[in-house]
């Protein structure tokens, strides 16, 4: 049995560069798909011409969709169709208050894992056998399909380029402690810089960044940020899941107070350390090589550009066997607090 509804259900920006992959995925194979946009987050005007948008919760359920797609944590139980999770990005060993690994929460909200890579499967397989509520299926990042279906972007003056990503978290990003740095190397002109936040990043940060811009620096505000991954050379980060987005191009990272650093990063503690570390980053030593590529086998070995067909591909097998899981336990307060939000109370 095969799918042939589908609904992208989103409530940040980022979203539209990790599912439209999927909607091309889709399309090509002559099925039909909208979005559904919860919360107020998202720019509308993100939206091309020829996207189709369900406005409300009542007409999800009279679109009666095969398979409702999120790059989300939580989702309503209460719609039909089978619930996937394709994940908003990496496991980047964020943790919780209890000291426990957020990316492996299971909240009893998904039918299907389409996961990232064999230590990310490895994981939701042992979850899976515990809960016995849902599958896992290997399939590759749909977000990155396009980033490795694109030829290298040249840079016409043949100046490297960084890429400097943050998270918003005021505990974890590296974005004020590294501004004086950045500023100054700017100024040299050695290299190009491109800037980019998270879009919860506080707005004072945003605003410093951006009065720094100039001729060797662009502060980029963007819903797909797989254009700049492509583009640049180096990236500085902190605990991002971007940076591993980036580093599965084999490109070097440079990281500031990375909160579980690894072989394969070039973490520092210090912003006078950051330009060393870059120039080392542009002169990767064949063991930091190694390490990369070791890392990139472990979390995302597909480089085919086709995750999205493998997700399509799981879905359908998922539709066939569903029958074979057990009910998922009733989350009534996270199930209620979505009901409001969305407006929606029939049974």
């Amino acid at each position: 049995m095969s799918a042939t509804k589908f609904l992208l259900y989103i409530s940040q920006n980022y979203s539209f560069a990790i599912l439209r992959p999927l909607q091309d995925a889709i399309r090509k194979t002559n099925r039909e798909v909208f979005w559904f946009v919860q919360g107020n987050a998202v720019n509308l005007d993100y939206f091309a011409e020829d996207e189709r948008i369900i406005e409300n919760a009542a007409d999800i359920v009279k679109y009666n969709p095969d398979a409702v797609i999120f790059p989300a944590n939580i989702a309503p139980t209460f719609f039909p169709g089978l619930n996937v999770a394709v994940f908003h990005g990496f496991d980047a060993g964020k943790v919780d208050k209890r000291g426990r690994n957020d990316h492996y929460k299971v909240r009893n909200c998904f039918d299907l894992y389409c996961t990232q890579g064999p230590d990310t499967t490895k994981e939701f397989q042992r979850l899976a056998s515990i809960h016995q509520t849902f599958r896992v299926a290997e399939t590759g990042w749909c977000a990155l399909d396009p980033l490795f279906n694109m030829n290298k972007v040249s840079n016409k003056e043949e100046k490297p380029t960084v890429l400097m990503c943050s998270t918003f978290s005021k505990k974890l990003t590296c974005a004020p402690h590294l501004f004086e740095e950045v500023k100054r190397l700017s100024e040299t002109g050695r290299w190009n810089w491109l800037v980019q936040f998270h879009p919860k990043m506080d707005k004072k940060i945003v605003d410093m960044y951006k009065s720094i811009q100039g001729e060797h620096l662009s502060y980029i505000e963007t819903d797909n940020i797989v254009p700049l991954l492509n583009q640049a050379d180096v990236m500085v980060c902190d605990t991002s899941s971007v940076l591993i987005m980036f580093i599965l191009q084999g490109k070097p990272v440079v990281t500031f107070n990375n909160a579980s650093p690894e072989d394969y990063l070039i973490d520092i503690d210090l912003p006078s350390k950051l330009e060393e570390s870059i120039e080392k980053a542009f002169e990767p030593p064949k063991v930091l090589l190694e390490k990369i590529y070791k890392y990139i086998n472990d979390t995302h070995p597909y480089s085919d550009g086709n995750s999205s067909y493998r997700v399509l591909e799981a879905i359908d097998k998922s539709i066939a066997e569903k029958g074979n899981l057990k009910a998922k336990p009733l989350d009534f307060f996270r199930q209620l607090k979505m009901r409001r939000q969305l407006k929606y109370w029939k049974i």
